[in-house]
């Protein structure tokens, strides 16, 4: 197999990942992605843990439209194959905590998150993958903030007024019900994806395989930190 990119790193000096004939056999079955002009390339060595639509006000200024969606993964799995190192941008965020958008230096176009500066953790903009089409979102995040021409706003009318207050009154901890589900399986549950007005119980939607990945991935936060 002729496969020789002529930059292999992950994004953050402290992971860099050896240019085995192993990391070569991930990287050429692994989901591709780019940025708009093509500059700044990567690739998922892992599927996502969980894929979010975020529809906060946030993310719609900031992706310039009704909603992002991110895919949670482990930086180990963000394999950059080509171009410039993306450029780091931080956004003010209403926890103080920092939000850093790494975005291409050439297009500015958006590539992933790194939320609360973990370092271990991504958020990836899933529609810059080629085929992105395969990773639908799991659940759909802040839809109290959703567009008006927002799909969910027909779904949301089917569940009715009196379910849809029962539901945002029913919360656990400061997590939400799901006011209804889309028709679309999301891409790692299998599932319909829920629909909240703000949050979600993670323990309840996310996969048993994908909460061990980000304990194990939170475990490493702490021994890079020390």
């Amino acid at each position: 197999m002729a496969f020789y990119p002529r930059a292999l790193y992950s994004i953050f000096k402290f992971n860099l990942l050896p240019a085995s004939n192993v990391l070569l056999i991930k990287l050429s079955t692994a989901p591709p992605a780019s940025c708009f002009c093509g500059a700044v390339q990567f690739s998922l060595t892992a599927k996502p843990m969980f894929i979010h639509a975020c529809h906060c006000r946030d993310c719609q200024i900031q992706v310039g439209g009704p909603f992002a969606i991110n895919g949670i993964i482990e930086a180990e799995h963000v394999v950059q194959t080509k171009g410039p190192k993306p450029k780091r941008f931080t956004m003010p965020t209403e926890s103080g905590r920092p939000h850093d958008i790494y975005r291409c230096p050439t297009c500015a176009t958006a590539l992933w998150s790194d939320y609360g500066r973990r370092k271990v953790m991504l958020f990836v903009r899933m529609t810059t993958l080629k085929n992105a089409r395969r990773f639908s979102p799991d659940v759909h995040i802040f839809t109290r903030s959703k567009l008006p021409c927002d799909q969910l706003a027909l779904i949301e009318e089917g569940v009715g007024a009196s379910a849809r207050a029962r539901a945002t009154k029913k919360k656990s901890k400061g997590k939400d019900k799901p006011l209804a589900h889309t028709t679309v399986k999301g891409a790692t549950t299998k599932k319909p994806a829920g629909v909240f007005s703000v949050y979600y119980d993670m323990k309840k939607e996310w996969p048993a395989a994908s909460l061990k990945r980000r304990e194990a991935c939170l475990a490493k936060m702490k021994r890079v930190a020390k």
